[in-house]
């Protein structure tokens, strides 16, 4: 069976987009469509921008969401999934390759998304943390027994755990776990405490914005970050995405459990390979590819 998995913030990347925009009258159309409905060119962001330009929040996310979904569209028949998930942001561009969201609502739920996130942020400043060579138990007992607010945030692959929280419980976090045998506790450049209850005032804002959104019954299963299991039923997975920015990032159960249900197959989409790599570290039967375009 086949998984389409679409990638979440950190793929981004310079000129993104450009060729499909160029080589595909429906991206064209898609992407000019994109702009109306945010309310700036973010095609120019996208195809000429420097790399800082597209690492604010606001553009971030709505460019790697964009970049997926023209993507899926631009394969046209050859866009066959038998089950969908996405990491974190990629999420919502598995919503509109299965059929549960269309391109619109979509766009319009990932740059509330993203805006949210980012008063969020300048609401209760914090950080995240990569924490390698530990086994997540043992992340989850030293985050549990720091003073203050620290929660592992995405369970990426075995042996790579992400942590998020306050700025101090972030730093006394990494200094524990590297006593703890840690080959590498290191803070990240980012601009909050995304998956972490500090995003609490960005659910809130969120879970008006897709409770009023239109979700249909999906084509195939979307196994959905806050479960990692599969999801079907359009109130499940409204409750699950609103979940989702205060809960951690299962990505490493989720795999598991899509190749426990038959996936052999995993297809990235979106820009980058970072899922693929983490594919083959959680499952390394599985066979893994970017999606193909013609």
């Amino acid at each position: 069976m086949k998984a389409y998995i679409f990638p979440g913030q950190g793929a981004q990347f310079t000129g993104m987009g450009l060729d499909l925009y160029e080589k595909y009258p429906v991206a064209q159309e898609l992407f000019e469509s994109a702009n109306e409905i945010l309310g700036f060119s973010i095609t120019d962001i996208m195809f000429e921008g420097s790399a800082e330009d597209l690492k604010q929040t606001k553009v971030t996310q709505p460019a790697i969401f964009l970049h997926s979904v023209v993507l899926g569209k631009v394969m046209g028949d050859g866009f066959k999934p038998d089950m969908v998930a996405g990491h974190s942001l990629g999420e919502f561009s598995a919503l509109v390759a299965n059929g549960s969201l269309n391109f619109e609502d979509g766009l319009k739920l990932v740059s509330q998304r993203a805006t949210a996130m980012q008063k969020a942020c300048e609401l209760k400043p914090g950080t995240m943390a990569a924490v390698l060579g530990l086994e997540d138990p043992i992340v989850e007992k030293i985050c549990s027994e720091i003073p203050g607010i620290v929660v592992p945030a995405n369970y990426n692959c075995p042996g790579q755990l992400v942590i998020s929280g306050e700025v101090e419980a972030i730093k006394l976090a990494c200094e524990k776990l590297k006593e703890a045998g840690a080959r590498r506790a290191l803070v990240l450049p980012v601009g909050g405490a995304f998956h972490s209850p500090l995003m609490e005032p960005a659910r809130e804002q969120l879970a008006a914005a897709i409770k009023n959104t239109n979700f249909k019954a999906p084509t195939c299963p979307i196994y959905q970050n806050v479960n990692a299991s599969a999801v079907t039923e359009p109130d499940d997975i409204q409750m699950n995405l609103i979940s989702q920015l205060t809960a951690p990032v299962r990505w490493t159960q989720s795999v598991q459990k899509m190749a426990r249900d038959g996936a052999g197959f995993f297809v990235e989409v979106g820009p980058g390979k970072v899922l693929q790599g983490l594919v083959k570290k959680i499952h390394p039967e599985a066979e893994v590819a970017s999606a193909e375009i013609g």
